[in-house]
């Protein structure tokens, strides 16, 4: 349970205490100085949970007034956070770099460098669909294809890198498992939905069937990673019970790599009729349906299942943590993988299934954002970590 209790721990403040049972006076805690210091990699999924917000509505059933308006005033601030956040994390390796790198050599914390991949596609993804009625078709163009690049490369790294640490230094148990582990396998899932819309502005030919064919390998990369991931996640539900109270809302993160797949295997069909052979798009449409109509069945399992261990977490006093950004980015990407499989099939029920998950999205993101807020000012989502107590010998405390 101790790799969960420090998910918990680092979800909640941005940093691990100090587990090892060593006095804290000849082994520090991290600086109580700076609150940029305890800026940990976490809180790029703010930028992913308030983009989706944003690409998600136009897509998410029936047209409603002031909707695109209301969504490119989340997309501005979604751009606009990443913009902070991309500052104040290279301040962090710059001005702390022994602090980032405990992160980066922490099992509890290692997997959330997945979301600063993540957060870039994101913010890409929602510049070409909603921000462009602001800044204009090139230039939207221009930045989503600036933030899919940087972001598909920052993603291969931590797919790579993350599980490479895992092996060779973070060594967990199996008990340890963790629905975080998907966070650095999921960022090729996100590159794969999130391309196909480039691929009209590619020249036609090669240039448009490689893009296409690259999504699909990234397709590939991430759902067989996950496939490898999520076995152990349940098996340690099932052997060990449910999860922490802080560490619960992580259940929701199984739905990312789901909505997201489904999402992607419905744009790379929207985008194969201009970029392969009529055949070939054929056959893409019809994975895209037989594929996304499971996947998206066995989400809204998970989804009921996460949403009861949730509830069971709420009554035994689960409070916020930074984990509660879990209910925003995953449920998103089930909205657009039911809006994607709506425009493929044609299908009504299934528009307003994606109108009803983003009702659910945005309760979910404007309950999240204004605890963060509210965290923030009161200055507790930076504080540094609490030592964690050292119990002191008998003979001490007899003497004291």
């Amino acid at each position: 349970m101790a790799a969960y209790d420090l998910i918990a721990t680092y979800s909640l403040v941005g940093a691990r205490p100090r587990g090892d049972g060593k006095d804290m006076s000849t082994n520090p805690p991290l600086s109580l100085s700076s609150p940029l210091r305890q800026l940990g990699p976490n809180w790029y999924a703010a930028v992913m949970g308030t983009a989706i917000v944003a690409s998600a509505g136009p897509a998410a059933g029936p047209a409603v007034p002031g909707l695109r308006g209301a969504c490119e005033v989340v997309w501005a601030v979604a751009a606009l956070a990443l913009a902070v956040l991309l500052v104040a994390r290279a301040a962090h390796w710059a001005r702390h770099r022994d602090a980032a790198r405990r992160h980066l050599l922490d099992p509890a914390v290692a997997p959330f460098y997945g979301c600063a991949a993540m957060a870039l596609l994101a913010v890409g993804g929602a510049t070409l669909a909603v921000g462009r009625g602001v800044v204009g078709e090139g230039a939207a163009v221009a930045a989503d294809a600036v933030l899919w690049t940087a972001g598909t490369v920052t993603g291969l790294a931590t797919a790579v890198g993350v599980p490479y640490l895992m092996v060779t230094r973070h060594r967990p148990a199996p008990a340890d498992a963790s629905p975080v582990w998907l966070l650095p396998v999921v960022p090729p899932m996100v590159s794969a939905a999130l391309g196909p819309a480039l691929v009209p502005h590619l020249p036609p030919g090669q240039g448009r069937e490689a893009m296409l064919l690259a999504c699909y390998a990234l397709f590939g990369m991430s759902l067989l990673a996950t496939l490898t991931v999520l076995p152990l996640v349940f098996a340690r539900l099932v052997h060990h019970g449910p999860l922490p109270l802080a560490a619960t809302p992580a259940l929701f993160l199984v739905l990312g790599p789901l909505g997201q797949s489904t999402t992607a295997a419905a744009n790379l069909a929207g985008a194969a009729p201009g970029a392969v052979d009529a055949p070939f798009a054929a056959a893409a449409r019809a994975f895209a349906v037989l594929y996304g109509a499971p996947v998206l069945g066995f989400a809204l399992l998970w989804l009921a299942l996460s949403v009861a261990l949730v509830v069971r977490a709420f009554r035994r006093g689960m409070g916020f943590a930074m984990t509660w950004w879990a209910f925003t980015f995953p449920i998103g990407t089930c909205v657009t993988g039911a809006a994607g499989l709506a425009r493929v099939t044609g299908l009504h029920a299934l528009t307003w299934a994606a109108a009803a998950l983003y009702v659910v999205l945005l309760t979910a993101w404007a309950v999240a954002a204004a605890r963060t807020l509210a965290g923030l000012f009161s200055g507790r989502l930076l504080a540094a970590p609490r030592p964690v107590p050292v119990a002191r010998p008998a003979a001490m405390a007899r003497t004291t």
